[in-house]
């Protein structure tokens, strides 16, 4: 069947501002869907309050509302939208579900006669009440652990009772394993059942009986009208059942699954999709396996939308999940669409990897401080990287290689862990840092026997990772001359970058590269395409690995699929994974960037590793190659490609980094030169730019060490900032108010980051803070915004509310701001963005610092002011533009303030008060007429609230 005729226009609700548990993955699925619906002349509707991602650009919808995500909204647009007729909320996650339901039962859908696409009410009812779910699966004959449902403590206490411990809580109704518990010991109970009443929406939670040691499994499934079902991909578990899937590594295809038991796990997948509702869309299964030769399975749980797990299943494969099921949703069936990698096969196939796929959460426990840093059922990571190999030791490695946790792989790296108590304790309580972990025990001598009855990881996983370790061993007792090339070529198949080679070798990176090159050792490029090669692919998809020589008709040679073109090229370096710091709003300024490209004549070429981000879709860029945002694999891509250039301003701190190599092997960075970016970093030298330029700054001085921090306070007197240079997010940044914090802070500092400088401010204590943001074609600049925070100097900019324009700043300081601003990023020689940040004290403008590249708040200014400033920059980047060819023409009527999000409520215990350091997970945009609006008013009275010293 066609799509349905009577759907000419849809309302898709996005997932709101990123938060632990639901982060930009939705935006990927959300912006897919959207461009899915206009393929098909279908007027979009979107509501989203995130104002960082490219789902909400002006060109992703035909209307884009940045509203609350509330009943309230929804009511103002389908009253501005009669004609609506269907709403599609699969593609948001929770947030998106939960205020569809809520939409429904209080009657709007009825009351505007809008039909809901993609799944039906009580599906989500059925899979969001436990207590139901159970009762469904215990009809269709689905076998699930011992569990039961409590409203109230006193029946959890008597489940309890009953079944015994260790025992699973879940909360109803709730995001990322909020509120989910593993509760090994009575005294705990008590604590954590409160816990996961309280936090459930229904103040429900289902008690399971904990099935320790288990496998977990997950498998995402699409269903069209017809009842068509096909499985994209099974997705393992590396961890066993008790650690929530997002903050699992987790490995595709399956490892360590029968076939047998797989395709019973088949059948129990589509048996249960088919027996919640009567939809079409996406559904995502989880399953735990007995770890024994019996391999029973039960059921976990079942998501009717696209899920977290979507965005890695979509890019592990090459199908692109969210936009098939957005297609379904309108009526299409499966084999009336074609599949968008070959082009030529329909889309009702079940993808087929001949390459391994392993994904590593990354997290930010360094900005919680005293959180609790065990792994369990509760989501806690803010961000994932996804590597693609030919084994899994390849991808695990690469995966690792993406993290940017200063590691260079597992272990070969002089900082594996030697301490055996810790080991242990890492390994029993699982760590964020357990990828690693296994690989030092095995290092350590901890038998793999040891370790499986410790963390109950398969011991197919483990083998691998000892073969890894034996292999370090015996290259270890080479050096660089002797080494041959089948034992250097293992290495590279198993994924060792070379400066863990060098290391085992006692030798530097760069003669491992050389001998690499002197043996023919070189990387080549493969396709993801769907299909195991059986047919052609049309898509520009690659990945890397090592294969040995072929010999066909006398001539030797290796199997590269990616093909130069002899176009002029530009490649992006991408943002890697999320964190606090970095986040969505850096893949905004990607997918721009290449856009932009693209308009000015070039091939793009996009190099990232986040598997949740528009930037790594297959169709963003003319070619993807998924790969770490890691020296070796960039140098060995732009060998190949040999663009004209590199741009590493829209990447944050991550493409920065790699500014200085790219410089020193005489790579063009396009836009800002090295040297400009490396000035703005190093804090002194930036102030004595200052200073030359008669630009007020903050008394400052720099230190090395305990003692000349000490000396330093003696004059600048206290309270003092001190921050390290190079840094992200206000990583380190603290304000001391006596000599015994500055000490404990330096030493710590120093012992973290060997070698670097600290520069000690005098805090301006009371000061406004305001940043600016600009382009700058090294001749003109153009100011695009200057936001005031609500909350004082000393609260990081990314926890502050940022308000468009300035709503306190009288004609005399933002004189000085705009001169300011003009005079540093001529200064600084800046071609393409640049923010400075500022604070106001006694009406005199002081510079707090510059930062030549796109920043987190370049996204917000473009949607507040309705221009496209990224697309502007590029070109001017480029060369094909000034800042004068442009007709600027911002349009804002009242206010947009840019509102910070937070995930404490992941982290209980955890120390709440903001600082110079950034915490906040995500942001939302408010629009205000005026400044008597009350929301206003709530922000500004509590604008000095949080403020810690």
């Amino acid at each position: 069947m066609p799509k349905r005729q009577d759907l000419k226009s849809i309302l898709i609700i996005g997932s709101g501002p990123i938060v632990i548990g639901q982060a930009c993955e939705f935006d990927y699925s959300g912006t897919q869907a959207l461009r899915s619906l206009r393929e098909d002349g279908i007027e979009t509707i979107l509501i989203n309050s995130n104002p960082a991602t490219i789902m909400t650009d002006p060109s992703m919808a035909d209307h884009v509302y940045l509203l609350p995500l509330n009943t309230k909204s929804i009511v103002q647009i389908l009253k501005e939208h009669p004609h609506i007729d269907a709403v599609l909320p699969t593609m948001g996650g929770q947030t998106a579900l939960n205020l569809c339901i809520e939409a429904d039962e209080k009657g709007i859908w009825n009351d505007f006669n809008v039909d809901i696409i993609g799944v039906n009410i009580d599906a989500i009812n059925i899979t969001e009440d436990r207590d139901k779910f159970r009762l469904l699966m215990d009809d269709i004959g689905i076998p699930m652990a011992p569990q039961a449902a409590a409203t109230s403590f006193l029946k959890g206490k008597e489940i309890a009772q009953e079944f015994g411990f260790p025992l699973i809580i879940r909360a109803s109704f709730t995001l990322g394993g909020e509120g989910a518990s593993f509760v090994y010991k009575e005294e705990e109970f008590d604590e954590l059942l409160r816990r996961g009443l309280e936090v459930s929406p229904v103040h429900e939670v289902m008690i399971d009986k904990a099935l320790i040691g288990w496998k977990e499994y997950e498998l995402e499934l699409l269903r069209d009208s017809n009842d068509n079902v096909v499985i994209i991909c099974s997705i393992e578990n590396m961890d066993p059942i008790g650690i929530h899937t997002g903050d699992s590594i987790t490995v595709a295809p399956a490892m360590t699954l029968s076939d047998k038991t797989y395709q019973k796990m088949r059948d129990m997948a589509i048996h249960m999709m088919r027996s919640i509702g009567d939809f079409a869309g996406g559904c995502n299964v989880q399953f735990a396996v007995s770890p024994d030769e019996k391999e029973e399975i039960i059921a976990i749980e079942i998501n009717p939308r696209v899920s977290r797990s979507s965005a890695l299943a979509s890019k592990a494969t090459g199908y692109p999940i969210a936009k098939v099921a957005a297609k379904l949703a309108m009526g299409y069936h499966l084999d009336e669409l074609q599949n968008q990698i070959t082009k030529s096969t329909s889309a009702l196939f079940e993808p087929t990897l001949d390459y391994v796929i392993v994904k590593i959460p990354r997290w930010n426990f360094d900005k919680f401080e005293g959180s609790d840093r065990t792994l369990g059922l509760q989501m806690k990571s803010v961000g994932e990287v996804m590597g693609i190999g030919r084994s899994f030791q390849e991808a695990l490695h690469k995966a690792t290689q993406s993290l940017e946790i200063k590691r260079n792989g597992l272990g070969a790296d002089a900082k594996e862990n030697k301490n055996y108590d810790e080991i242990i304790e890492k390994l029993t309580n699982a760590s964020w840092d357990r990828v690693f972990i296994i690989y030092d025990a095995i290092a350590m001598g901890i038998p793999l026997s040891r370790i499986h009855e410790i963390t109950k990881i398969d011991m197919w996983f483990l083998k691998q990772y000892e073969e890894l370790h034996l292999l370090k061993n015996e290259i270890s007792t080479y050096t660089i001359e002797n080494l041959d090339r089948e034992l250097l070529l293992e290495a590279k198949q198993k994924g060792y970058g070379d400066r863990q080679i060098a290391h085992m070798l006692g030798c530097l990176e760069s003669q491992v590269y050389n001998k690499r090159e002197e043996l023919g050792i070189n990387r080549v490029y493969k396709l993801v395409d769907t299909c195991a090669a059986e047919f052609e692919a049309k898509t520009p998809y690659y990945y890397s690995t090592f294969e040995s020589d072929m010999e066909v008709n006398g001539e030797r040679f290796t199997g590269n699929e990616s093909v130069v073109s002899d176009k002029k090229k530009v490649i992006v370096l991408g943002s890697g994974p999320n964190r606090i710091g970095q986040g969505i709003e850096f893949d905004y300024c990607c997918v721009h960037g290449v856009l932009a490209a693209a308009e000015c004549d070039y091939e793009t070429i996009m190099i990232n590793c986040n598997p949740e981000t528009v930037s790594t879709d297959f169709d963003t860029a003319d070619k993807l190659y998924f790969e770490p945002v890691f020296w070796e694999h960039i140098y060995d891509i732009i060998k190949h490609e040999k663009p004209e250039g590199v741009i590493v301003q829209l990447g944050g701190q991550t493409a920065l980094k790699l500014a200085e190599k790219l410089s020193r092997y005489g790579i063009k960075i396009l836009g800002t030169s090295y040297e400009a970016l490396d000035l703005a970093e190093d804090r002194g030298l930036f102030s004595n730019l200052l200073k030359e330029n008669d630009i007020p700054y903050p008394q400052f001085d720099i230190a090395t060490t305990a003692d000349e921090a000490a000396a330093i306070a003696e004059v600048l007197d206290f309270p003092i900032l001190v921050r390290p240079s190079y840094v992200l997010g206000g990583q380190g940044m603290k304000i001391v108010i006596n000599k015994e914090e500055l000490e404990k802070h330096v030493v710590s500092l120093l012992s973290q980051m060997p070698g670097n400088q600290l520069l000690l401010d005098h805090y301006l204590e009371g000061a406004i803070e305001a940043e600016a943001d600009a382009i700058c074609d090294g001749e003109n600049v153009y100011i695009i915004g200057i936001m005031e925070h609500i909350e004082p100097c000393g609260i990081h900019s990314g926890d502050s509310n940022s308000t468009l324009p300035p709503f306190n700043l009288g004609e005399l300081i933002l004189e000085q701001i705009r001169e300011y601003t003009k005079k540093i990023a001529l200064a600084l020689n800046t071609v393409g963005l640049i923010n400075i940040q500022f604070a106001i004290k006694d009406d005199k403008v002081y510079i707090i610092e510059a930062n030549p590249r796109a920043s987190r708040t370049v996204p917000f200014i473009a949607k507040a002011y309705k221009e496209p400033y990224v697309n502007y920059a590029t070109k001017i980047m480029l060369g094909k533009n000034k800042v004068t060819d442009f007709n600027f023409n911002p349009q804002l009527e009242g206010f947009a303030i840019k509102q910070p999000v937070f995930s404490f409520n992941k982290f209980p215990n955890v120390n709440k008060k903001l600082g110079p350091e950034m915490k906040s997970t995500g942001e939302s945009i408010l629009f205000i007429d005026n400044l008597r609006d009350d929301q206003f008013y709530d922000l500004y009275s509590r604008r000095k609230m949080y403020l810690s010293k």
